[in-house]
């Protein structure tokens, strides 16, 4: 029997894939949706106007996440299955060199030369291929590549997060929705911003920082470009 206890660490790492497409989703929904909303109103008291380019700033922003997210990973995945394939073609046809390889990795991260061969025989002996994916390539399960994944977490977060400035603006007045939608919005982004920090186990404070600071700027933009653009029309 096994004198080997796991003592049940988990680490929050294993949420990096799903956890980065949500964050980026979420706040790309808030920021972009609420910043069309206060630049379409800064230029036309129309609220006819304003729902339409919110709704269409929605479902086309949901879209071009999914498929911005799905094409990007999926290249990421495509090369780590060029790199794989690679992999196991030169493990089939040269293996000693392959031990050699993986021994000298470990030789750069500290064991001692008979250590490092040694490891990398037993290692190889178990999961050939996985080892050098792991610690030559550098891919694992908690960094795969995983495209739909990525693409479904983007939409649905991003959708989510437009939503609620798209609420904002079919129940607030036309005469208090900019400054209603701006305050909402930099409110939510502040709380995505520490939701997603918890997550990932990192500190709060600049996290809130950068995606206030962010979300401010692109507000204050696109209201200087729709009053701008409402005083020439």
């Amino acid at each position: 029997m096994s004198r080997y206890i796991s003592h049940g660490e988990r680490h929050l790492v294993s949420r990096i894939g799903w956890l980065r497409a949500a964050v980026l989703g979420a706040n790309d929904g808030i920021v972009s949706t609420a910043s069309l909303i206060i630049g379409v109103a800064s230029s036309t008291p129309q609220p006819g106007a304003v729902l339409i380019a919110a709704a269409a700033g929605l479902v086309a922003g949901a879209m071009s996440m999914a498929a911005g997210e799905y094409v990007s990973v999926s290249s990421q995945s495509d090369t780590e299955r060029a790199d794989l394939a690679r992999e196991r073609n030169e493990l089939a046809t040269d293996p000693d060199s392959e031990v050699t390889e993986l021994a000298h990795i470990y030789i750069g991260r500290g064991l001692a030369p008979d250590t490092a061969l040694e490891v990398a025989r037993q290692l190889m002996a178990h999961d050939a291929l996985g080892a050098h994916a792991r610690d030559e390539l550098g891919i694992s399960d908690v960094s795969a590549a995983r495209p739909v994944q990525a693409a479904l977490t983007s939409a649905g977060t991003f959708a989510a997060g437009a939503a609620v400035p798209l609420m904002l603006a079919i129940a607030t007045p036309m005469r208090t929705l900019v400054p209603m939608v701006a305050f909402a919005s930099l409110l939510l982004l502040a709380l995505l911003g520490a939701i997603g920090a918890k997550a990932g186990g990192a500190p709060v404070g600049p996290a809130v920082l950068r995606v206030t600071f962010w979300g401010t700027l692109a507000m204050v933009l696109t209201a200087a470009i729709g009053r701008i653009a409402g005083t020439v029309v």
